[in-house]
């Protein structure tokens, strides 16, 4: 599960909110990548820099975009030796007030959504 959700750049051929993905940086321990998402009729960049630390964990910080501030953890569990748990936790602060909550809850449900869709895309790849 740590290697899907890090192979940011396969993002646009497995997933219909990404539209594009970029990686800038990469090191081992830590990745500096580019994501351009559509949600809710709405197409957005970030970037963020991720540091990795496989297989538990993938943490990110804001870089660029339309956030003054974001903060993410992505967890991976393992259960047992066939499974796993993942959870993405995710808070930020979106710079334009004024469409800022409207963007808010539409990011909120896309990274709920990325979730599930990591782990549909995991039964695909490990069936």
């Amino acid at each position: 599960m740590f290697d899907l959700v890090n192979a940011v750049e396969a993002y646009p051929k497995r997933f219909a909110w990404c539209l594009g993905a970029n990686v800038t940086e990469h090191d081992g321990e830590h990745l500096v990548g580019r994501l351009d998402l559509r949600f809710a009729g709405v197409t957005q960049h970030f970037s963020t820099r991720n540091t990795l630390d496989r297989p538990h964990t993938i943490k990110m910080q804001f870089v660029d975009g339309p956030f003054d501030w974001l903060h993410g953890v992505w967890t991976f569990t393992a259960l047992g030796d066939d499974g796993c748990k993942v959870s993405l936790d995710l808070d930020f602060e979106v710079s334009n007030r004024v469409t800022g909550f409207a963007f808010r809850l539409g990011f909120q449900k896309l990274a709920d959504r990325m979730v599930d869709d990591f782990c549909n895309e995991a039964k695909r790849a490990y069936a």
